[in-house]
């Protein structure tokens, strides 16, 4: 297995998907390549979990 250089969907940058990272996605069972680079991989988790968080807790408090 050797490194892949991928083309990140979001900003257009490429990226080294590396033989480390491919053999723990392949352990994981993942079975797609990332297709986002690290930085806007990031950035997402983020916007998701800023969205999500919103509202929580604040009602049903019996």
């Amino acid at each position: 297995m050797a490194d892949k250089y991928i083309v990140c969907k979001d900003c257009g940058t490429e990226f080294v998907f590396t033989e480390g990272e491919q053999a723990f996605y392949k352990e994981k069972g993942f079975e797609n390549e990332p297709q986002r680079c690290p930085e806007c991989r990031r950035a997402r988790k983020a916007q998701r979990n800023n969205r999500t968080s919103h509202g929580q807790g604040a009602g049903n408090r019996w």
